[in-house]
């Protein structure tokens, strides 16, 4: 990963400052990408203690516009972009017959319309450096449980649309990883 360039959405807490460090460690510079400025500031300013190359990036991955204007900064700032990682989530919990249609529309705007918004804005970047994609699923997306339909539904989807991926970018140059980790310690739930 020396002096490759990551994008991690959904940077400023839990798995993806995490990743943004384990990048870092490898030698990647690092841009990360999240609606909180304050928290992206701080996982910039712990990567840039230890000498990494790193910037901040505000976006909401809701907002298609704000995707593009930031895959764009990075690109603007770096050079290039060698890897892109779609991990900006959060889960919707409560029963299903419970969880209201709006709370299911925010579930899938953030963890599968903004992946795609992720995708989409990265993709042109990464076929010229013959780059990666990582999408960030969820062991949930194969195994359920009670009170986690939206989430586990929008997880689903995005092991979808990776499966999808992983064989349209095939011969290309570019590839796609889709994670699925298990319960990880991070804010999720609360944010």
């Amino acid at each position: 990963m020396k002096d490759k360039v990551v994008w991690i959405t959904g940077g400023g807490s839990g798995l993806g400052a995490a990743l943004a460090w384990e990048f870092a460690r490898r030698g990647a510079k690092v841009a990360v990408s999240g609606r909180r400025r304050e928290r992206l500031d701080q996982v910039v300013e712990r990567l840039a203690a230890h000498g990494t190359a790193a910037l901040a990036v505000p976006c909401d991955v809701t907002d298609e516009a704000q995707v593009h204007a930031a895959v764009g900064q990075v690109v603007a700032h770096f050079g290039v972009l060698d890897v892109a990682v779609a991990n900006a989530g959060f889960a919707a919990s409560g029963n299903l017959a419970d969880v209201d249609l709006a709370s299911w529309r925010r579930q899938f705007d953030v963890n599968v319309f903004g992946l795609v918004a992720t995708v989409q804005a990265a993709l042109p970047f990464l076929e010229r450096t013959q780059g990666r994609l990582a999408l960030v699923g969820s062991v949930m997306a194969r195994v359920t449980s009670p009170g986690h339909a939206p989430y586990a539904s929008s997880k689903a989807a995005v092991r979808a649309i990776g499966d999808t991926l992983w064989a349209e970018l095939h011969g290309t140059g570019v590839s796609c990883t889709t994670i699925h980790p298990g319960y990880v310690e991070s804010e999720i739930g609360q944010v």
